[in-house]
């Protein structure tokens, strides 16, 4: 099993390193009711905010956005460009479009946790404007990532922002072993966004959650 892990260790690492270089610098549906599970999955994270390292989503950030919100002391953001991934040939192209769209959304901003001494990412997902409220855009998302299951949906209301959120399971069938994952998402003129935090397993995600919520308290719509 520790081999296992470290594999799957390198794989994360690899995927960070494969949308660094993009930069150039699915599964069952839960409804609205759906218990959580025996992982202790819940759509509020309870975590305490974390300390605040910078901004990213305005114009001249790291990534420039339809929302902005604050980032986690020590964490990396990077501007992710998945048209120029589109563009790669062959394997690579196949790789970067699994890699990069899920459901309704592309990857536009990927935020590094290993600076902060942490495994995992703080993802940023746009979509095209559309009609779609945050609940559908988001059942959208949860939808198409494999092994997701147990979702419990709610609305969050952050100053003037309100949207949908989600706590979910992913079960790893290599590992054998299940995970919690949270996301949210809010609808803005310039189209849907997800933000969604992963982690290498549930410790690490739940170390990680504070600089979910930092995100999700300080999210505000930039108009871009």
């Amino acid at each position: 099993m520790r081999n296992v892990r470290q594999g799957l260790t390198s794989a994360v690492l690899l995927t960070g390193l494969l949308t660094g270089l993009l930069t150039g610098c699915t599964a069952a549906e839960g409804g609205a009711d759906t218990a959580a599970g025996t992982t202790g999955a819940s759509a509020g994270a309870t975590a305490k905010a974390a300390a605040r390292g910078g901004s990213v989503g305005a114009s001249g950030s790291a990534c420039e956005l339809p929302v902005a919100f604050d980032v986690a002391e020590s964490w990396k953001a990077k501007a992710v460009r998945a048209d120029e991934a589109s563009a790669a040939a062959g394997d690579l192209a196949e790789l970067a479009d699994a890699l990069l769209r899920q459901g309704p959304v592309t990857m536009a901003c990927e935020i590094d946790a290993k600076p902060a001494g942490k495994i995992g990412f703080l993802r940023v997902w746009t979509g095209e404007p559309g009609d779609a409220d945050a609940r559908t855009v988001l059942k959208g998302f949860v939808a198409a990532e494999k092994g997701a299951s147990k979702a419990v949906y709610r609305t969050f209301t952050s100053g003037g922002v309100t949207g949908a959120e989600v706590a979910y399971v992913t079960t790893s069938e290599l590992l054998e072993e299940s995970k919690t994952e949270h996301a949210l998402a809010v609808t803005t003129p310039g189209g849907p966004v997800v933000l969604h935090l992963g982690g290498l397993d549930t410790e690490e995600h739940e170390a990680m959650l504070p600089a979910y919520e930092l995100a999700k308290s300080t999210l505000r719509v930039t108009g871009s």
